[in-house]
């Protein structure tokens, strides 16, 4: 009986301890959204781009080759916004968001035609 209240108790904190850690992960998420709305707006499209060049392969609308460009240049736009934000203590100005998003339009179009 005392080994299974054991296993109980252990197993609870084991919980309540992965639980706690998963919410100070969060909370670290939306300050830094918070802090770099802009950042995180740029990246949210980047990360949606890939999402949308994996489910053009996936369903035969585009090659492997032509998604292997598409990723590269999508790389090459989020080395330009860490370097970008490296210059202005980590955050992007309005102009290098416009920027930005003017080369993932470029890179959009490209996707699925």
């Amino acid at each position: 009986m005392k080994s299974s209240l054991k296993t109980v108790l252990l197993s609870t904190l084991t919980v309540v301890t992965l639980a706690a850690s998963a919410g100070s992960t969060f909370a670290a998420e939306t300050a830094w959204q918070k802090h770099h709305p802009r950042r995180e707006q740029v990246n949210k499209r980047l990360a949606n781009q890939d999402k949308r060049i994996h489910n053009e392969v996936k369903e035969g609308e585009i090659t492997k080759g032509q998604a292997a460009a598409l990723h590269k240049e999508d790389r090459s736009i989020r080395t330009e916004e860490k370097t970008m934000a490296g210059l202005d203590n980590g955050h992007i100005t309005k102009a290098d968001q416009r920027a930005l998003n003017q080369q993932e339009n470029a890179v959009s179009k490209q996707i699925g035609k």
